[in-house]
């Protein structure tokens, strides 16, 4: 388990900015890196909320949220507007850069957006994973009643369900919890019990795998139609087992999915069509990080959040 400790004053190179972090806010990708995803060491965290204390003069005292990844800016995928997959990337709080599980974090300028004033610390922490959930339709063309199953009623699962559904989509969510699933039957989403669903009657065009397991991959594939798409945004420490026979046979195509866009995730969030009030599970005080960090790895916890300023 990680532990809480003194660290070092963040240092602020040229083009990057540091942040009074707010609120932070605990991932399935944090959960893993305790479990040895990555083999990262460092602080850990990517999901945040807070003020520039350093940085340009037009930034300074601003409420912002920030991208992940931290780009060189000048190789060809750079060039060619692809800076999430940099090769020579560190990323925040998971690859080779501290992150937000602290009281102050550096981050570049450029990856910095400002917060709407009407939106709170408490939603616009939720920034980056509404960000992944977007990055669905940006790899995906999802018409008006596509019929979309999602896997994984966990904190990212219930935000894909909201954007996908808010894009026209027929959308049903699969899970193991009754208490998550009602938060979505609310805003008018399908939802079933994981062992009430027959995938082989309930194949779909479109199948998002957010379960956070090994095993969701296969169900996945069993879910989706000849000809459809299967949509991965699980990341677990474990191996997976992969049986690429039904991916030729059925001639279905697997899109990874990471990191997304952070102007229409704040937009959503602002407006209220992506709702995440009724995720936060618990509120912990940074001092407490490792028993946070316990907290959220329970089943049937959603969103813990640290308070870190």
């Amino acid at each position: 388990m990680a532990a809480v400790r003194e660290c070092e004053e963040p240092r602020v190179e040229d083009g990057m900015a540091l942040i009074r972090v707010l609120r932070a806010g605990i991932c399935n990708t944090d959960v893993e890196i305790v479990r040895g995803y990555l083999r990262f060491r460092g602080v850990m965290g990517h999901e945040f909320v807070g003020v520039v204390e350093e940085g340009p003069d037009e930034w300074k005292g601003v409420r912002v949220v920030g991208e992940i990844n931290f780009a060189c800016g000048s190789c060809p995928l750079c060039q060619a507007g692809l800076r999430r997959h940099c090769p020579s990337r560190r990323v925040l709080g998971i690859q080779q850069a501290d992150g937000v599980f602290a009281e102050r974090v550096a981050v570049p300028v450029v990856n910095l957006h400002p917060v709407p004033d009407e939106l709170s610390d408490e939603a616009a922490v939720f920034a980056e994973p509404v960000a992944a959930a977007f990055e669905i339709l940006e790899q995906v063309h999802v018409e008006p009643g596509m019929q979309v199953v999602v896997l994984g009623d966990g904190k990212l699962g219930l935000l894909v369900a909201q954007v996908l559904h808010h894009a026209g989509a027929v959308v049903l969510v699969v899970g193991r919890h009754l208490q998550k699933l009602s938060l979505l039957a609310e805003r008018g989403i399908q939802t079933l019990l994981a062992e009430e669903w027959a995938a082989e009657v309930e194949m779909a065009d479109l199948v998002v795998e957010a379960t956070g397991s090994a095993a969701g991959f296969a169900r996945a594939i069993e879910a989706v139609r000849p000809r459809g798409t299967v949509v991965l945004k699980s990341t677990v420490a474990e191996p997976l087992p992969v049986d690429l026979a039904p991916l030729v046979i059925h001639e279905i195509q697997v899109v990874g999915s990471r990191c997304g866009p952070f102007p229409p995730a704040l937009r959503a969030l602002a407006q209220g069509t992506v709702q995440v009030d009724a995720l936060v599970h618990e509120r912990v005080p940074l001092a407490r990080a490792d028993e946070a960090l316990q907290l959220a790895q329970q089943p049937g916890v959603l969103k813990v959040l640290l308070e870190c300023g």
